[in-house]
């Protein structure tokens, strides 16, 4: 049975008196009950709450439906609830209206911000860009507290795509990371995370750990840098600097792999994403003999690398099979994809050099992670902060869920949000 003013969803009719009723000040437990239990006298609808408590103040927002006939009258609840409120300790605003909240605006999207620290000024100007193109900030909550400050505005009346151009200008002014993503259920939904290695998943460059036990580190380490700003071909360059590694015994592999340093927040990432029943996989420019081992020790879905000739003990200094170059992390992500029955909408790639480009275009988002240059400026997003779990605040996990879920060593409860 429904009252005479609400309709069959709990929403009210647009000519339908109510009442915003708002009690602000301590926060304690009981006080929503209080509330509650104060409106119940009335015998009204509630067709709206929202409570935030920050710092030990709350602030708890009701819509509720004006007073049954027979219950008593509009005055007569304002002065009970200002009675109850005061014995409390506590404010209260009641105000007048029509109708329920109107309807949230086309276009609804999720702004995830970064900062160490975030500031007013930086916070002053993503909502003022927000605001220039016709957007509307519907609610905004902190998603953690460290490493970083991270923070997610729900907004409303702007498409996703003009939204996260506007704000991308606005980050590289400020030096601040901000991610846009559409808001929806497929939000909420599995997904394929993919990521480069080298620089990404862990914190070296695993041909320059090679060329370390061949003497040849810094001519190495030089192509490399120039393939990853995109300045050479990465095939030629990948043949360049393994053809500097001949000669060198097979045992250096074993050594290498123990000189591996994962990212900070690595196994955080990869752990939380698997209790959310993600799949994860690695594509790399480096060497299945070290992308192999990670695999297997952080129990990744997918891995794809480059191999290593070895022949009678020794490196030959080539590789085998088909090159994994820019071109072919594209392709693998969108077998990867196939393979797990994502579709590529639903993918999430993170890589740092040019040649992660068409990998990070092709997937629903790509997150240039410490990225370089021409990398950040083409990227969806980008993260610039040394901690790889950083990347799950853009997906709208909050640093208190996965705290908890470590600590109970099961599931992300609330999962992949949406709002």
């Amino acid at each position: 049975m429904f009252s005479a003013h609400t309709t069959a969803g709990g929403s009210a009719r647009a000519d339908t008196p109510t009442l915003l009723v708002k009690i602000f000040g301590k926060d304690r437990p009981g006080l929503t009950a209080g509330l509650f239990e104060t409106l119940a006298a009335f015998a009204v609808d509630v067709i709206d709450i929202e409570q935030v408590v920050t710092r030990g103040r709350i602030v708890l927002c009701a819509l509720v439906s004006a007073p049954a006939v027979g219950t008593g009258t509009e005055g007569g609840l304002r002065a009970t609830v200002h009675t109850w409120a005061e014995e409390q300790g506590m404010q209260a605003e009641i105000l007048s209206g029509t109708g329920d909240n109107p309807s949230r605006g086309a276009g609804r999207s999720h702004v995830t911000v970064l900062g160490a620290p975030l500031t007013a000024d930086t916070t002053a100007a993503i909502a003022a860009r927000i605001a220039g193109t016709g957007g509307n900030i519907d609610r905004i909550s902190r998603l953690a507290k460290y490493p970083v400050t991270a923070v997610e505005f729900a907004v409303s009346g702007v498409g996703t795509e003009e939204l996260r151009t506007a704000l991308a200008t606005e980050a590289a002014a400020r030096s601040v990371d901000v991610a846009v993503v559409a808001s929806g259920l497929a939000r909420r939904a599995p997904r394929l995370v993919v990521m480069d290695v080298d620089s990404t998943l862990i914190q070296d460059e695993v041909i320059e750990l090679f060329a370390a036990h061949a003497g040849c580190e810094g001519q190495v380490a030089e192509v490399t840098a120039a393939a990853m700003r995109g300045e050479l071909d990465f095939e030629q360059s990948l043949h360049a600097r393994v053809a500097l590694l001949a000669g060198l015994d097979a045992s250096v592999v074993d050594k290498v792999r123990g000189q591996v340093r994962l990212t900070p927040g690595a196994r955080t990432l990869i752990r939380t994403l698997k209790r959310l029943g993600c799949q994860v996989g690695v594509v790399s420019g480096g060497f299945t003999q070290v992308t192999d081992s990670l695999a297997d020790r952080l129990g990744l879905d997918f891995a794809a690398a480059n191999t290593l000739e070895i022949v009678d003990g020794r490196l030959t200094g080539r590789v085998t099979g088909e090159v994994v170059d820019r071109a072919g992390k594209a392709r693998l992500l969108r077998r990867f994809a196939a393979e797990a029955g994502v579709p590529l909408s639903r993918t999430v790639a993170i890589g740092d050099g040019a040649n992660d480009l068409d990998m990070l275009n092709a997937a629903g988002l790509g997150v240039a992670f410490n990225a370089k240059p021409v990398v950040r400026e083409a990227a969806h997003t980008a993260v610039s902060v040394p901690f790889l779990d950083t990347v799950l605040y853009l997906l709208g996990i909050t640093r208190e869920e996965v705290e908890a879920a470590d600590a109970q060593g099961g599931p992300v409860a609330a999962g992949l949000r949406s709002v």
